[in-house]
């Protein structure tokens, strides 16, 4: 699984959830706006920045879950907002067209299911992530910090 179809994962799952606003996007410009609000500067997903706010917030559990197998810890709105930063969901809701609160719905119901997906099973972006943090080493200093 690459990149564009992650975001067109999330996509299907913004368009489909249980929100109005969102149910008849058109699935090119949910995976547009996902990959501005997610991306990284090479196309990518910005999954190092995401795992630093994570450890950085007490999120834990709910990063271990995501990056992990198993069951994937929901995320609330207010949580939403701490991790993205307001400016991007802003700007997401923006390039869609609908509310702030429709926006960070729409991310939490996705956002868990992008991480677990980019990060789990053969076809697993880890050696990206692993690239973006300074390679093992720094994965464990990160782990370290959110764990120790």
């Amino acid at each position: 699984m690459d990149f564009n179809d992650l975001f067109r994962m999330g996509a299907e799952l913004i368009q489909n959830n249980s929100d109005d606003a969102t149910t008849g996007l058109d699935l090119d410009a949910i995976s547009g706006a996902l990959s501005g609000v997610l991306g990284s500067e090479d196309g990518g997903i910005d999954l190092a920045s995401l795992a630093t706010k994570l450890s950085d917030g007490n999120f834990g559990e709910m990063i271990s879950s995501w990056f992990g197998n198993g069951e994937n810890i929901s995320i609330d709105l207010g949580q939403v907002s701490e991790l993205l930063g307001s400016d991007k969901i802003s700007q997401f809701a923006e390039q869609l067209g609908i509310s702030t609160e429709s926006a960070e719905q729409a991310l939490a119901d996705a956002l868990p299911n992008i991480v677990d997906q980019a990060t789990s099973g053969d076809n697993n972006l880890v050696d990206d992530l692993l690239a973006q943090v300074g390679g093992a080493k720094g994965a464990m200093d990160m782990l370290g910090k959110m764990f120790g």
